[in-house]
């Protein structure tokens, strides 16, 4: 079984790749999209938390320095930046109280670590999807869901008010999916198929998305 700094180092390289693919997609994008995609925004944190799964999840929320046997590690491509934060239950006891027998619990390993906004979390498990083709393949994915997203709400600012279609960008860039069906539903209101999209506990932000663009093209 590999060690701590084993795991770290396969972790670093893991999350690095994810960010190379990432850049490498973007690069071929019109400028416009590319700035508006999320990781370009500015320095962020990615938590790799370690529970029956491992959970990678981005954020631009504040962490505290770390103290005692915490890790932190900084490193950058190009105008990504990000510092990656080794957490499990070692470091933090009550991710050890976290039950995956049933599979990932993405929403309470972030409720655990404190983060309320994410702009992406990554599950991954131990061993083969640490190397780096699963890496590229999730960044890939990652960056041409964030272009397509980029693209849709620029579209969206054409068919409704721009300072909604912010806020609704806001709501996803932040990685918050119940805010971001809400105000999808007040741009438009008529809609019944947006009304019980913003009902669900957990609304899919690319199904709120889309279908937000249909009732507006259609009134257009």
């Amino acid at each position: 079984m590999a060690g701590p700094e084993a795991m770290r180092r396969a972790m670093a390289d893991y999350v690095r790749t994810v960010h190379e693919a990432y850049r490498a997609r973007a690069a071929g994008l019109p400028p416009a999209v590319r700035a508006r995609m999320p990781l370009f925004a500015g320095p962020f944190t990615v938590a790799a938390a370690g529970v029956q799964s491992l959970h990678v999840i981005a954020t631009r929320e504040a962490l505290p320095e770390p103290v005692g046997p915490e890790v932190a590690l900084d490193d950058a491509l190009g105008e990504l930046r990000w510092t990656l934060r080794f957490f499990d239950p070692v470091v933090l006891p009550p991710l050890g109280l976290v039950d995956e027998t049933r599979g990932p619990a993405g929403a309470e390993v972030r409720r655990t670590l404190g983060i309320s906004t994410h702009l992406y979390h990554l599950v991954v498990n131990p061993g083969a999807e640490l190397g780096p083709h699963h890496a590229g393949h999730a960044g890939t994915g990652l960056a041409n869901a964030h272009a397509a997203a980029a693209q849709d709400y620029e579209t969206l600012r054409r068919l409704a008010p721009a300072g909604l279609v912010d806020e609704l960008e806001g709501a996803w860039v932040a990685g918050l999916p119940v805010a971001h069906a809400l105000v999808a539903s007040a741009l438009a209101p008529d809609d019944p198929a947006l009304a019980e999209l913003a009902r669900e506990p957990r609304p899919d932000p690319t199904t709120v998305r889309r279908t937000l663009l249909g009732a507006l093209r259609e009134r257009a």
